[in-house]
């Protein structure tokens, strides 16, 4: 599988680029359920934050033939963890929290690379841009950001930003971003912020053309127990 990671900041079109991505064979686990911008067509949406919910969804989807999984806002689910349980914390206790805050994402993306190697997941963050102009994925801390460091975990990362109303994926950094791909897999600097051209150059890349589903999928959108 390839695990992909999409940061940007906030209306850049990390969220509008999954719109043409096939209806059929997606799975797009909603974190923060907010709608989306564009009319929805896709069958198969989850809302929610629960990380054993997402993951026991996505086991789910890939047992039915779905071949791309998109997280949208993942970054959240840090976020929701934290906000939920800050301010009843004391003493030690707050460690505890920054401690399981790094073991959700850590489990999370080591999950996520034992799926079928057809099957790609993008993992949307939003960025962060520190005092000295290096720009990273925004993350709660510092055990993420210096113990793991979630981009070393993978090998692809994109940068989804915009200029004069023109949004695309940037997929060679500048040397103040950690954006990286493998040689000759994308072949502009800059790429139509669309994720299905974006996926179909990853497939091409690694011969995991998409093939026809097997199994049944249930109606209106909910997968097959």
């Amino acid at each position: 599988m390839a695990l992909t990671i999409i940061m940007g900041k906030s209306g850049s079109g990390k969220s509008k680029a999954i719109m043409n991505l096939p209806s059929d064979k997606t799975l797009v686990v909603n974190i923060l359920g907010k709608d989306f911008p564009f009319k929805n067509k896709f069958k198969y949406v989850i809302n929610g934050s629960d990380i054993n919910m997402i993951i026991d969804q996505i086991r789910k989807a890939v047992a039915n033939g779905i071949k791309i999984i998109v997280l949208d806002d993942v970054g959240y689910i840090l976020t929701i963890m934290f906000m939920n349980r800050h301010r009843n914390m004391k003493g030690n206790q707050s460690f505890e929290l920054y401690n399981d805050i790094a073991d959700t994402m850590w489990n999370l993306i080591n999950f996520l690379k034992t799926l079928p190697k057809d099957v790609n997941v993008y993992m949307n963050f939003h960025e962060d841009t520190n005092d000295y102009g290096s720009t990273k994925i925004k993350t709660i801390g510092k055990l993420l950001d210096d113990k793991v460091c979630i981009e070393g975990m993978v090998t692809i990362v994109l940068r989804c930003m915009s200029d004069d109303g023109r949004h695309f994926f940037k997929t060679v950094t500048d040397g103040n971003d950690i954006v990286k791909a493998p040689i000759d897999m994308f072949p502009e600097e800059e790429m139509d912020n669309d994720l299905l051209t974006i996926d179909n150059c990853i497939r091409e890349f690694y011969g995991t053309e998409i093939k026809e589903k097997t199994k049944t999928e249930t109606q209106g959108g909910k997968l097959n127990d």
